[in-house]
């Protein structure tokens, strides 16, 4: 049995195809002619622009256009002469080989992204490993795995999938996949979601316990994978396949329904999102709103700050596409791993507890105004509200909601509309600001817990560090009594408490989140109809009862085994 991360639901059984890995041994050698070197790797680019173009147009059609933009940004990456550039610098100065002048290019690039602790700057380690395989594959005339044309039905298990691989899965004959490395937010386990084909990640050394043609099962869900199972283990899963099958046709009559308990009780299941395309996704899946609009990827790959007028029209798109649903945009979070090459920020010891969210913009309140402006003046064609991100103080937050007055008064003397409404909350993300939420819920219209950073700092684990990674678990109690303290502080002041950190889709944690009275769990909007369908077969009176003992259990372990126990019951 092999232990991974259930990246992608569904039962799985199959014979294996073990994608080896091709170990090329780049070594650099002297060129004579750096004019024939870049003619081939300009050669090389353009045939690469072409495969990446047809798995472009294969992932419009199988997924759509907001997992399509993968390959938009991988011909970005051949477009940036911050990349190809500086490769055929290397080779005009340095005379040497392509190949080895794209590895000593990327290799840093890649290791800066990969260090990076937003989800979003770290897949542009994948994306750019991606590219800058393919174009050397083709520099060198190395044949790729073709997983659109495969004669039969197959798990393929790898050391690693990139984003091109699968993408070009043929989900007739690709019955789901098996990776040593990635997460559940990693680009291949997104796509496998969105393709819904079964997948587990993170399973660190299974290559070196199968072999192709060998039979493994697996329950993309559990992340637990059995490796040449006997007759009697295949029976179940291909009995519990059949059960699986038949969950999934009667998920999709979820669409159109209300969130509701078995008992009555109505939540809200939104969806946390990064740019206005992100949209159709929303909309697709039913979201009742948008819990999280991350703000800062306006921010992002330009070379200056957004103007007030491109805010507004991005924040007024996605509002307005809405149409009178919730819409809750973090201010900007910036600072700790997330840099602006053209807002130079101080080196600091411990960035992640310095200078960044609403610190950095109480600091650099031009910025902040600009922001505001462009968020008051969107308000006026929707439901939107605004949230300060990493608020640690009743200082800080009654610092923000002036400048926020002050610019609600310079709109009115200028004549432009915006809501008078508008909500304003926090997100609950230190310790601190937990433990004065009875304070902080006297000055806000709403929480958000997000969780994320909450785990972080309550537990002092760097997620990011994998010495220490096994620490950082939702279940651990102290996490949930925190999380119980905020609903509870904010329902006494009678405004409503959201999350929107990873904890709000995980369906081991759903029940005690409803027993707790959480009112709006925002998600990745593919999970948000599972959401639906595991709160209507709870009672929100019986699961206060089963977050109360969670709450009591001593240990995060403890905690799991027992809701693993509750939700199988619920299923």
């Amino acid at each position: 049995m092999v232990k991974g991360i259930g990246a992608s639901p569904g039962i799985v059984v199959g014979k294996v195809l073990v994608k080896k890995e091709e170990e090329i041994e780049i070594a650099k050698k002297t060129i004579e002619s750096s004019e024939t070197e870049i003619s081939n790797l300009r050669s090389a680019i353009e045939k690469s622009r072409t495969q990446i173009q047809a798995l472009y147009d294969i992932a419009l059609v199988k997924m759509g256009e907001e997992e399509a933009k993968i390959f938009e940004a991988h011909q970005m990456v051949l477009d940036d002469p911050e990349v190809f550039g500086q490769v055929e610098n290397k080779i005009n100065n340095e005379k040497i080989n392509a190949e080895y002048a794209i590895e000593q290019v990327v290799a840093p690039f890649i290791q800066m992204f990969a260090m990076m602790e937003d989800e979003y700057l770290k897949e542009r380690a994948a994306d750019l490993k991606d590219v800058a395989g393919r174009v050397t594959k083709n520099l060198l005339g190395i044949d790729m795995v073709d997983f659109s044309n495969l004669d039969s039905k197959v798990v393929v298990v790898a050391n690693d999938l990139t984003p091109s691989d699968t993408a070009a899965m043929d989900k007739e004959m690709v019955l789901g996949f098996v990776t040593e490395i990635g997460g559940r937010t990693s680009h291949s386990a997104i796509m496998a979601r969105t393709l819904e084909i079964p997948a587990v990640v993170g399973t660190g050394n299974v290559l070196s316990q199968v072999v192709t043609g060998d039979v493994i099962a697996f329950n993309g869900d559990e992340g637990v994978i059995f490796v040449n199972p006997n007759e009697e283990k295949i029976a179940e899963f291909n009995a519990e396949r059949v059960k699986y099958d038949a969950f999934r046709t009667r998920l999709s009559t979820l669409i159109g329904q209300e969130s509701v308990s078995k008992d009555g009780v109505h939540v809200e299941l939104a969806a946390n999102i990064g740019t206005p395309e992100d949209l159709d996704s929303v909309l697709r899946n039913d979201a009742e709103g948008v819990g999280l609009y991350r703000s800062e990827f306006l921010y992002m790959d330009r070379d200056s700050l957004p103007t007030e007028e491109e805010q507004f029209e991005a924040y007024k798109k996605v509002v307005a596409g809405l149409e009178g649903k919730p819409v809750v945009i973090r201010t900007l979070d910036i600072g700790g791993d997330k840099k602006l090459d053209y807002l130079p920020l101080p080196e600091e010891m411990n960035p992640f507890l310095g200078y960044r969210a609403i610190r950095l913009c109480l600091d650099r309140d031009d910025i902040f105004r600009t922001q505001l402006r462009a968020l008051l003046r969107a308000s006026a064609f929707g439901n939107l509200k605004v949230m300060f991100p990493m608020i640690s103080s009743v200082e800080e937050l009654r610092d923000a909601k002036a400048i926020v007055e002050e610019e609600r008064v310079k709109l009115r003397e200028e004549g432009i509309e915006f809501d008078e409404k508008m909500e304003i909350g926090i997100m609950v993300e230190i310790p601190a600001t937990a433990v004065i939420a009875d304070l902080l819920a006297k000055e806000v219209d709403f929480f958000s817990i997000g969780t994320n950073d909450l785990i972080q700092y309550t537990t002092a684990v760097d997620r990011m560090n994998e010495k220490i990674a096994h620490l950082y678990n939702p279940c651990h109690p102290a996490l949930l009594r925190l999380v119980n303290m905020v609903i509870q502080a904010g329902h006494k002041e009678g405004i409503w408490v959201g999350m929107c950190g990873e904890v709000a889709g995980d369906p081991r944690l759903i029940p005690v989140l409803l027993g707790m009275g959480l009112d709006e769990f925002s998600m990745s909007p593919i999970s948000v109809l599972n959401a639906r369908w595991i709160i209507a077969q709870l009672s929100q009176k019986e699961m206060k009862v089963v977050a109360e003992t969670a709450m009591n259990l001593p240990t995060a372990s403890e905690v799991e085994a027992y809701l693993a126990n509750i939700v199988q019951l619920e299923n």
